[in-house]
């Protein structure tokens, strides 16, 4: 009996901050020659996101570890006080996108029986899955796995680790939740790598109820299959490690050239598997260049990744709760129907890309008649 995505809760911090200010504070700081300001603005301006959610409202405002009030410069905090920062904020933000997909799902919190937590942007025990038991009142008893430092991709990982405990035990219900505080790692740097990080990373968090049992009154995504590989390529391009001044991305231009030219070998299996075309995409999107390569890469149209260029603009690259917000769009999607195959793929350190094959269902009562309403479960 395969495993359902019974519904979908994301949760975003309440400071929004707008592209162009943030790249107009990076122009702003001392220091900033000709070429690394030509640098800062190809890297803000192409980014192809508007928007992006952070728990650091100083990005705004100014007064903090993080900028100063005064001269509106850009610290550079320890990571013992960065790390602080993701200790208080993202238990929040965990349980407020847990909260959401239970109410999406129909499912009340005393039915979780195993939780799965994903982060990479900061550690601290005990951890966001226990938070969750203690935040949500679950079951002390509840079952817990928490998968760190797994970058962008971990949401398929997670929602795989999901997958396996239903089928070993057709009466779980999985609670998985990935959490992201990327801007704390924030700092001033010339280096074009540094530079796209700055400009693409935010803050997040989004969950999934995950059970062998289909909703009777709601659109789902059945889980039939994953897959995972390490590109030929990519070690030395996209690494995540812990600096002395914060978690150090690299993330070099070698990165979406690498992915156009085997992510269609990495993705075979799962498409020979879906035994047809696949009628909806959901690619995390780890930059504009990456979505762009995969597109071509694919042979796409221009449609075909509509949501992740949806959540790329409003809400930048949370690692690895964005391809979760990809999904909820789908949940709410009238152009998915039932039976759609629909294939997610991300990208994380190594460079490995994670992949999972979906269709979507819809409630047996429904598949013939109008198709219920689903109702957004996104918090702001």
């Amino acid at each position: 009996m395969p495993a359902h995505i019974l519904g979908i809760g994301t949760a975003v911090p309440p400071s929004l901050i707008d592209q162009p200010a943030v790249r107009d504070l990076f122009l702003a700081q001392p220091d900033v020659d000709r070429l690394t300001a030509r640098l800062i603005g190809a890297a803000f301006d192409q980014s192809a996101i508007d928007s992006r959610h952070t728990v650091l409202p100083e990005l705004v405002t100014g007064g903090s570890n993080f900028v100063d009030a005064d001269s509106r410069m850009i610290q550079n905090p320890a990571t013992g006080a960065r790390n602080d920062v993701y200790a208080r904020e993202a238990p929040d933000l965990f349980a407020t996108a847990a909260r959401a997909a239970l109410a999406q799902a129909d499912v009340p919190a005393s039915s979780v029986t195993h939780v799965v937590t994903a982060s990479c942007t900061g550690f601290f025990a005990p951890g966001p899955d226990y938070r969750l038991v203690r935040d949500l009142d679950l079951d002390p008893a509840v079952e817990r796995d928490h998968l760190g430092f797994l970058g962008c991709a971990a949401a398929f990982p997670a929602l795989r680790t999901a997958s396996r405990i239903c089928a070993a035990d057709p009466s779980a219900v999985v609670l998985v939740a990935c959490g992201e505080i990327c801007t704390i790692h924030i700092r001033v740097s010339d280096d074009p790598e540094q530079i796209v990080a700055s400009a693409v990373f935010a803050d997040g968090a989004a969950a999934a109820i995950v059970s062998a049992s289909p909703s009777a009154t709601a659109r789902t995504l059945e889980l039939d299959g994953f897959g995972t590989s390490i590109t030929s390529e990519g070690e030395d391009d996209m690494r995540w490690v812990i600096g002395d001044h914060g978690f150090e991305m690299t993330l070099t231009a070698e990165v979406p050239r690498i992915i156009g030219r085997e992510v269609g070998e990495a993705l075979a299996p799962l498409i020979e598997r879906a035994g047809g075309p696949i009628d909806a995409w959901a690619v995390h999107p780890g930059g504009r260049s990456i979505l762009d390569r995969f597109e071509t890469a694919m042979a796409l149209e221009p449609a075909a990744l509509q949501h992740s260029r949806a959540v790329l603009r409003e809400f930048g690259n949370m690692s690895s709760a964005t391809v979760l917000f990809i999904l909820e769009r789908m949940l709410r999607d009238d152009d998915v129907h039932d039976g759609d195959r629909v294939l997610g793929a991300a990208f994380g350190p190594g460079l490995t890309v994670e992949s999972v094959l979906m269709r979507a269902r819809l409630p047996q009562g429904a598949r013939t008649g109008a198709e219920p309403a689903i109702v957004a479960s996104r918090t702001e």
